[in-house]
């Protein structure tokens, strides 16, 4: 997604949603502000999403939630943040799967445990991922991509958005899976779509949300989606699964988290309110022209996902000798 339509997105969102005057006064929880910590900077797609759910939680709550950017670390930063605030459910954390499954077997000493030290409130979104190339690379099928990958190993590369990365590791399991080798090339303060367009990279796997444009407007060539059925904005292109690839697919899910010892009455309202966020419908407009899919769940729900996927990923993780640190 570029620039320009998360500035659109962001400007039909507030800092602070205001309270509405129907709004009823409660004794019980809330009765302050919640503040939900943004592990990244403003303008990024997390802090998006967050900026689009605070006015309906706002509104269900009775009162304000305000954003409050802490961005560092591969979301270290934050996620150490809220393990030192009080479990009172007046602060709480928007974090990506890569925070809670992935990083605990990326770092060595990681300032956090997302299995003791956060409570989960409930899921947010997923996002699905495709998998591109360049044109300057010629490759335009997976057949081809497999071909070149295992008659020259090593040869074809691969972009992402940095070391442990969702976009790294996707990628990663696609190539243990399909049994072949290729020469990752990490970015951080340069898009990776970018060296794809450019032809200074081969192949990438990215969300959905950042590779449409892309490839509608042909600056890039798509080659599977990491998905169980095919998108509906690209009919023609088939899921990895259908070219007899079969990785686990990709999580990209966020979640609302809290920290450990969050009581019944904070989770169970702050879950209510997410939801009627999830359901408002110019919030899944506005989902939907990121293409991020709302995940209604319980707390339950999240803990059980949060537990499948640390297992599937920290597994490979550890199998294929992946360090940050």
């Amino acid at each position: 997604m570029n620039r320009r339509h998360l500035g659109q997105l962001i400007a039909g969102t507030a800092f602070a949603a205001p309270v509405t005057a129907h709004a009823q006064a409660r004794t019980g929880f809330p009765n302050q502000p919640v503040r939900m910590v943004v592990p990244l900077a403003a303008g990024t797609l997390t802090d998006v999403i967050a900026r689009l759910l605070v006015e309906p939680m706002a509104r269900e709550l009775g009162q304000p939630v305000v954003i409050e950017n802490r961005a560092g670390a591969n979301g270290n930063l934050a996620a150490a943040y809220l393990k030192q605030q009080r479990p009172d459910g007046y602060t709480v954390l928007l974090a990506g799967v890569s925070m809670l499954a992935f990083n605990p077997y990326l770092y060595a000493n990681l300032p956090y445990d997302p299995a003791r030290d956060f409570s989960y409130i409930g899921p947010v979104v997923n996002t699905p991922f495709i998998l591109v190339a360049s044109h300057k690379s010629g490759i335009r099928t997976v057949a081809q991509f497999l071909e070149r990958t295992r008659a020259r190993p090593g040869e074809i590369t691969f972009a992402s958005a940095g070391n442990g990365n969702s976009t790294h590791l996707a990628m990663e399991m696609v190539a243990e899976a399909a049994d072949i080798r290729l020469t990752h090339v990490p970015y951080s303060a340069v898009s990776p779509l970018a060296s794809l367009m450019s032809g200074e990279t081969d192949t990438m796997l990215t969300v959905v949300g950042t590779a449409l444009p892309q490839v509608l407007n042909g600056a890039i060539v798509p080659l599977a989606v990491l998905l169980d059925a095919r998108l509906p904005e690209l009919p023609q292109v088939p899921t990895l699964a259908e070219e007899g690839v079969r990785a686990p697919t990709m999580p990209g899910w966020y979640a609302l988290v809290g920290p450990d010892g969050l009581a019944e009455e904070p989770t169970l309202r702050l879950n209510a309110a997410l939801q009627v966020a999830l359901r408002d419908p110019t919030v899944r407009q506005r989902l939907a022209q990121m293409h991020l899919a709302p995940m209604e769940g319980s707390p339950a729900s999240i803990r059980q996902m949060f537990e499948s996927d640390s297992k599937t990923w920290g597994d490979f993780i550890r199998r294929r000798g992946l360090r940050l640190g």
